[in-house]
């Protein structure tokens, strides 16, 4: 019989943290492979081709970021970093390189369970996968490409701008996406420092879609970094 687990390569140098992650998330069904290095990291992912990679950035050959960043050359396979760097400024770099999720150690087994299992149905959802480019969660219905949005059995009206932002989240569903990246692909290059433009439409788009603006159950933010759509 074929292995249907989901594989993940833990990309991570401290030995008690990888026999940690081995037993927790073989428990749980996955197939997990390691690497103590980032450059041989990188050859286990191009080897096993898995469904999801957890990386520490303090590796001691090559910084974590650049492991992101050479994986994302031939893959866009999700990436949860899990690493000790607690600035903003790291996350920031990581997801904007093309990380999927960020864990700051130290971390609960729980919790990362369940954004694992949230990168991996993002990753199943793939147009292919999904040709008539509807997303559902809760009672939010998004249809791309006939270009309407539904709060249970109401349609709601939105601006260019906001169904443009909108539909950037939706199509990152679960991935926490950085206010630079939101600000460059929504509004363009030259505004990706106004993010208080993001605020005033993500303020909007609340009002429209939460049932409390004040307590949001979809659109979510991530302290000091950007914003994602729960699924």
């Amino acid at each position: 019989m074929a292995n249907l687990k989901p594989t993940v390569v833990v990309i991570e140098d401290d030995p008690p943290i990888r026999r940690f992650l081995r037993t927790g998330l073989s428990t749980h069904g996955f197939t997990v492979y390691e690497a103590d290095s980032g450059k041989q990291g990188i050859i286990e992912a191009g080897i096993r081709k898995p469904d999801l990679i957890i990386l520490d950035l303090g590796l001691p050959d090559v910084d974590g970021v650049e492991v992101i960043k050479t994986v994302r050359e031939w893959s866009a396979m999700p990436i949860i970093i899990l690493s000790a760097r607690s600035a903003e400024q790291s996350k920031i770099e990581a997801l904007d390189a093309g990380a999927d999720d960020y864990l700051t150690k130290p971390f609960g087994l729980g919790e990362l369970l369940a954004r694992t299992r949230v990168a991996l149905r993002h990753w199943l959802r793939t147009p292919e996968q999904n040709p008539t480019g509807e997303f559902t969660t809760g009672n939010l219905r998004v249809d791309l490409i006939n270009r309407w949005v539904h709060v249970g059995d109401q349609e709601v009206h939105l601006t260019p701008i906001q169904f443009r932002l909108l539909s950037m989240l939706v199509q990152n569903a679960g991935k926490v996406l950085t206010h630079h990246q939101i600000l460059k692909d929504v509004w363009g290059p030259s505004h990706t420092e106004s993010s208080h433009y993001l605020r005033i439409y993500m303020s909007q788009l609340r009002q429209k879609l939460e049932e409390d603006p004040t307590q949001p159950k979809y659109l979510l933010t991530e302290s000091g970094v950007g914003y994602r759509l729960k699924v």
